[in-house]
């Protein structure tokens, strides 16, 4: 006997269009492609069973697919979450900040030069940042194009990689002038 389903798939008929569409019209992804079937197949009254058959997709995602579709809507469905994006930790003024103390001729106490980790405690204690990341110091002064490897500086610009030309090789001889073994 077969269960049922919690979460029922209704689709309107702009959606079923779009559906369609998107199999038949265009270039979309494999993924978008699956849903858009499966959708199609649990509006027409399909089991999870045969959608997976069907469509290729795990039980798991079918389920999860009906459930989200009642839950978070179509569009939600069709392209997925949207992906959080983060504020940047450091701001201008803060990144200016940083270039400014490893620019300058001060050197920290007690060492020859600033370190990563150096340079993280005296933002965090000149900004009052809660907490930073040396990671993030470290990805700041590359994206400045900052190197701190230079001992006389505290810091100096990357010089660009030259793009050397490809070395051809030349052969004396020439493969049309060969005689294959035998003599032929």
């Amino acid at each position: 006997m077969a269960m049922r389903k919690l979460y029922r798939v209704t689709l309107t008929a702009g959606e079923i269009a779009r559906l369609e569409e998107i199999l038949n019209k265009g270039k979309h992804s494999a993924q978008k492609r699956k849903r858009a079937q499966a959708l199609l197949h649990a509006h027409s009254g399909w089991t999870d069973q045969q959608i997976l058959d069907a469509v290729g997709m795990r039980r798991s995602s079918v389920e999860d697919l009906r459930q989200r579709f009642v839950e978070d809507g179509f569009e939600t469905v069709l392209n997925g979450k949207p992906k959080r994006s983060r504020a940047p930790v450091l701001d201008g003024r803060a990144e200016a900040h940083l270039v400014a103390v490893v620019c300058s001729s001060a050197k920290p106490e007690g060492r020859n030069r600033w370190t990563i980790r150096l340079l993280r405690d005296r933002l965090a204690a000149d900004l009052e940042l809660e907490s930073i990341s040396h990671e993030t110091v470290r990805k700041t002064l590359k994206k400045m194009n900052l190197n701190l490897g230079n001992a006389k500086s505290s810091a100096f610009r990357r010089k660009a990689t030259p793009i050397s030309p490809p070395i051809w090789r030349t052969s004396s001889t020439s493969t049309s002038a060969r005689k294959p073994p035998g003599g032929r």
